[in-house]
């Protein structure tokens, strides 16, 4: 009988190749919830767009600092708008900082009433502060039942990033809802092709040559 090759996987081999493919379809299951919750998330976002008519109170903008664009340091800013009795706080964009922090940027605020269209947000994303409260006018954080007490304006429960153009001198790149769903798809099928790749590995190394009789 002629020399050939017979299949005997290693017991340790086997273990292992199985623990790692459990763990790598594990890791490609993750990414592809992650994708799903974050396309969710993204139509949970695009209903929220709104419209406001109101007049914006600019002696009461804050700046919230650390904001890098294009590897550019600077600053989002925030300004009330008065909207039928209420105020609503506004992201209105991003404006970069001087040359030296003693120098605050200048901002344009549009005069009169002004129609501003965006999405609702329920918080802006926190970063560490070395203070609980803060105030004053460059902040790292706003919080708007803090910004309330401090001013004493009615707020809205929500903050309003702002989509539509105005003559300001902004920047509104904001990153679209569902930039990383293509992000976490592509990760799920790289631990999906980790897996295959592992099983097909054990399978092709199991295969031993057997002496001829």
């Amino acid at each position: 009988m002629a020399s050939g090759y017979s299949f005997r996987p290693r017991g340790w081999a086997l273990a292992a190749a199985t623990a790692a493919c459990v763990a790598f379809i594990a890791l490609g299951n993750w990414q592809a919830r992650r994708a799903d919750e974050t396309r969710a998330a993204a139509g949970e976002i695009e209903k929220n767009r709104v419209a406001l008519r109101g007049v914006y109170r600019p002696e009461l903008t804050v700046l919230l600092d650390n904001k890098v664009r294009n590897h550019r340091a600077g600053y989002e800013v925030i300004t009330p708008l008065r909207v039928e009795g209420e105020h609503v706080l506004v992201n209105r964009g991003w404006v970069e900082a001087s040359r030296t922090r003693e120098v605050l940027p200048e901002v344009r605020t549009p005069p009169g009433q002004v129609l501003v269209e965006g999405i609702k947000l329920e918080r802006l994303p926190r970063v560490l502060a070395m203070e609980k409260t803060e105030s004053g006018k460059v902040r790292q954080n706003v919080d708007i039942g803090e910004f309330a007490a401090q001013t004493g304006l009615k707020l809205r429960p929500y903050f309003l990033e702002q989509h539509s153009a105005a003559d300001d001198g902004l920047v509104r790149d904001w990153p679209r809802p569902d930039a990383r769903v293509a992000t976490h798809e592509s990760y799920s099928l790289q631990w999906y092709s980790f897996a295959a790749l592992t099983a097909a590995l054990f399978i092709v190394l199991s295969f031993r040559r057997v002496a001829a009789n």
